[in-house]
Order: C-alpha cells, then structure tokens, then sequence
C-alpha cells in the first residue's frame, strides 16, 4: 500500500489530470473543500468525503475557498510504471 497527502492553495486547480491502468485509489478529504473532476464528470468534495477512482479514470482536483488537504491511498506501484498524464485536463 502506498500513501501520500497533498494540499492546495484556496481556489488551486491542478492543471492536468492522470489515471493508472492497473490502480484504483482512494482518496480522503482531510480538510477544506473542493472538487475532482472525473473524466467528464464534477463532484462536490467536502471534509471526510472518500472518493473510490477505479483504474483508467482521468482525475484532477481544484481547491475551494479554503483549500483543499487530501489523503491518497493506493496499492504498490507496478514496476513497468502505471501512471499516464493529461495536460490541459480541466476545460
């Protein structure tokens, strides 16, 4: 298992996205709000939200007014590499 907690400046949007071919990931909204995109889709996060993202889906996150500190868990790293990126992900 793997982790790692990232944060964002209020109202911060990553400027690309990624997905994992193999992984799935959970991601824990320990503190702020915001939203992830999801391949096309927006959803609202709020504090303690758990957001599942199954493996070939496109995500990216944007902080709200008072930023946005998330907790991201997910299986060990395959060795050939599993992450693809999208620039310019967010319209």
């Amino acid at each position: 298992m793997n982790a790692c907690r990232f944060t964002c400046e209020p109202g911060a949007r990553m400027p690309w996205g990624h997905r994992h071919r193999e992984q799935e990931e959970a991601y824990v909204v320990v503190g702020g709000s915001g939203r992830a995109k999801l391949d096309d889709e927006v959803v609202e996060l709020a504090t303690w939200d758990v957001l599942r993202v199954a493996p070939r889906v496109i995500r990216s996150f944007e902080a709200g007014p008072d930023g946005l500190d998330v907790i991201c868990i997910g299986g060990r790293k395959p060795r050939r590499g599993d992450t693809e990126r999208f620039d310019d992900f967010w319209p």
